[in-house]
């Protein structure tokens, strides 16, 4: 078994990431989500967005669009 084989050398080195939302500079790999596991965790298939600026995005978005709760039959 060969170590190389083990450890992708991207996943040892640091990097990080400016969050398009809040423009803090954050670790890549423990503040962004993972948005495409196909790229084998190449920087490029984390998102943009930090998870804190993606949970108050979409807990906002949940809140304006609450439509659905005051649906009423439609009076033809």
């Amino acid at each position: 078994m060969d170590i190389e084989e083990e450890f992708i050398l991207e996943h040892l080195l640091f990097k990080q990431r400016k969050c398009k939302t809040c423009g803090k500079v954050k670790d890549l790999m423990t503040d962004f989500y993972l948005t495409r596991k196909d790229r084998g965790g190449a920087p490029s298939a984390y998102s943009y967005e930090c998870k804190p600026c993606t949970i108050d995005r979409v807990l906002r978005n949940r809140m304006d669009n609450d439509h659905e709760a005051k649906w009423e039959y439609p009076d033809w």
